[in-house]
Formats: C-alpha cells, sequence, structure tokens
C-alpha cells in the first residue's frame, strides 16, 4: 500500500541571518486534517519558521513541499497557505463582510459567489449577525473570528496561525481554544499553530513540536511528551517537572538503579540503559507524595520545605533535598508541614522516566 503523501513536509530547512542561525535542518511530515503546535522560548526559531512556511521568508537551505509539490521558490500569494496574524491585521475601513471578502477580491469571482462564501464562513465562525459591523465596533474574539473567516474563506490546504490568542483575555483565549478546534476538524483541514502558552498547545493539538535554539528538540502527542519528555530542555520546559542528575547503578529488565548525589532511586522503565550511563531521572511534580511514611517501594527523598504557592486549585510545595537540589510537590491539600522544617517526599517507580545524557 503506497503511503499517503503529507499535506506538509520539511526537509532539512535552515534560516541564516549573516552569522545567525534561526532555523536549523528542521524536519517536519504533516498529515492532512492535523492540527501541530510550535512551540518554544522567545526566540527559538518558531516564527521564523512559520514565515518561511508562509513564504514571507526563503530558507537558506532545504526543501519545502505541500501535498508532494516542491514550493519552496513559490510567492506568497501562490501559496496554497494562509496566516492568521497575532493582531488580526484587519482592515478598518472595511466591515466585517468586506474583510472576510477581501481575499476573494483579487482574484476575479461572481458577485453571488463572494456574498454565498462569505456568509458561509460567518456562520462557520460565529459571525452571521455581524456582517455589517465596522471592525472598531468589534469585541477582540470578535475581531480574531473575522481574521480567521478571512484566511479561510479563499479556501487555502494549510492555515498557519501566529499566535492568535494572545491579545485575549484568559476566559476568552479558552472559549476560542475549543472554537478553533471545532472549526479545524469540521473542514478537516491541517493547522499549524505557533505559541508560547503550553495549556493552547496541549489543549488543542494532535502532535506538539517544541523548538529550542532553531532545532526540534521533541514531537509527539501532547500525552506523550508531558508523561515521557526526551530531553532534559522539553523536561524543563514542558509541565512541572523534577529532574535529579545520576548514574546507572544496576539495570535489570524492566527497572533501573540510579545513584543520585541525594541518594539511590528505582526507575520502571521498558528500556534500560547499561550500568555506569548517565541520566536524568525526571517526576512530575503532581507525582510526587508526602506522607510521615511512604509506602513500600517508593523512593524516598528527604528535604527541607522552603515554601509554599498556594494555585487556587492546588498547592505548589517548594523543597530542598539534602545535596541543594530543589523540588517541587503539587498537593491538592494542605499539608502539615512547616517551613524550614524537615519533611519527606516519595514517588513511586512508574511514576518517573529516564532521559540518557546527563552531565
Amino acid at each position: 500500500m503506497t503511503p499517503a503523501v503529507p499535506e506538509l513536509e520539511l526537509l532539512s530547512i535552515t534560516k541564516r541571518f549573516s552569522d545567525f542561525v534561526a532555523v536549523d535542518s528542521v524536519n517536519l511530515k504533516v498529515g492532512r486534517s492535523e492540527f501541530i503546535a510550535i512551540m518554544g522560548p522567545s526566540g527559538c526559531g518558531k516564527t521564523t519558521l512559520l514565515r518561511i512556511l508562509a513564504g514571507l521568508e526563503t530558507a537558506s537551505s532545504g526543501q519545502l513541499h505541500i501535498r508532494g509539490k516542491d514550493v519552496s521558490d513559490v510567492p506568497v500569494n501562490l501559496r496554497s497557505t494562509r496566516l492568521v496574524w497575532q493582531n488580526y491585521a484587519l482592515f478598518p475601513h472595511l466591515d466585517v463582510a468586506g474583510n472576510i471578502a477581501f481575499g476573494l477580491t483579487l482574484k476575479a469571482h461572481d458577485k453571488a459567489v463572494v456574498s454565498g462564501k462569505v456568509k458561509a464562513m460567518a456562520e462557520l465562525v460565529g459571525l452571521s449577525d455581524f456582517l455589517g459591523r465596522r471592525i472598531s465596533q468589534l469585541s477582540g474574539g470578535q475581531k480574531q473570528r473575522v481574521a480567521l473567516a478571512r484566511a479561510l474563506v479563499t479556501e487555502p490546504d494549510i492555515l498557519l496561525l501566529d499566535e492568535p490568542l494572545s491579545a485575549l483575555d484568559a476566559h476568552l483565549r479558552i472559549r476560542m481554544q475549543g472554537e478553533l478546534r471545532r472549526i479545524q476538524q469540521q473542514l478537516g483541514m491541517a493547522f499549524i499553530y505557533v505559541t508560547h502558552n503550553q495549556t493552547e498547545a496541549f489543549s488543542m493539538a494532535d502532535r506538539v513540536v517544541v523548538m529550542n535554539k532553531g532545532r526540534i528538540e521533541q514531537i509527539d502527542s501532547p500525552e506523550e511528551m508531558f508523561a515521557r519528555p526526551k530531553t532534559e530542555f522539553v523536561a524543563r520546559f514542558v509541565g512541572t517537572n523534577n529532574l535529579f542528575a545520576g548514574r546507572v547503578q544496576q539495570a535489570e529488565p524492566g527497572r533501573v538503579l540510579v545513584h543520585c548525589s541525594h541518594g539511590q532511586v528505582v526507575v520502571d522503565t521498558d528500556d534500560p540503559p547499561p550500568v555506569g550511563t548517565q541520566v536524568f531521572v525526571v517526576v512530575q511534580a503532581d507525582k510526587m507524595k508526602s506522607a510521615p511514611t511512604g509506602i513500600s517501594g517508593e523512593n524516598r527523598l528527604d528535604a527541607t520545605i522552603r515554601g509554599r504557592e498556594y494555585a487556587g486549585s492546588h498547592n505548589i510545595y517548594l523543597m530542598d533535598l539534602i545535596d541543594g537540589t530543589e523540588i517541587k510537590l503539587i498537593s491538592q491539600q494542605v499539608l502539615p508541614v512547616e517551613i524550614n522544617a524537615p519533611a519527606s517526599a516519595f514517588f513511586a517507580p512508574a511514576d518517573a522516566s529516564l532521559i540518557r545524557g546527563a552531565p
């Protein structure tokens, strides 16, 4: 059976600005109807990569394919991609209908066809009752819907989104996340979504791409990336993880013993590294437990309580281990502990994962 041609394929895409490498040999395949979120810290290359996909930047080397066709040198106006900007970039002198129709008016279209497409797109994004409104009369969420409809009405193969929800308040941002996902699934279109917001990426995307210094660190489903980060950078960037550097002291099928500077811990793993391998033991903060005594088989960490952060639905406890390593423990309840007092934290071997190559 012939494998399906990817909707989008990046082959060793690199972008240099003089001596600075903004995007460094990026490879990525995106399937049809797939929602991909690209995230990373400021300066990691995610926006530059999006601009290359849109045709606003030309890659220094590498190839960009859409549905099997090399579009590396195709200008922006001839590409089957559309970009939704962070600041919307709407036309204040046009009403909602005029803004949505703008991309269609750049080519010869029958007025009735344009009107029908605009009405259908307005209905899709929930703006049917606002077609005659001026942009200045709209809320932030409504402006975002106009920008989305304007990009989608031209029926692109791929929609590119550059932090489109960053200007919205928290409540509206959550609602728009659901709306974007609904629209994407209804259209069956590939979405490439750039964001620095982990909650947005993890709530909408089929797969998440984490970038750092121009390179891709990991590509995975949100669940897999959260549970099993593959690099130290991803483990520190995604979620709230505790990392312990150590060396594998014993290895057997399904389990390893790791010697860390604060003591020994046991980790369950399907792929035990050889004895002597340097590793990071990764444990999510909400997998840590505090109790007078741990359950048999759990790993015990002797520590000192240094602080508590109240986060509404949970509490984050900061602890220092005997070697000075700071760890975090998330609890739904207030623990019976005192600041600067000794305490113990516990985690099960099954709740930890390994990253090879600790310093």
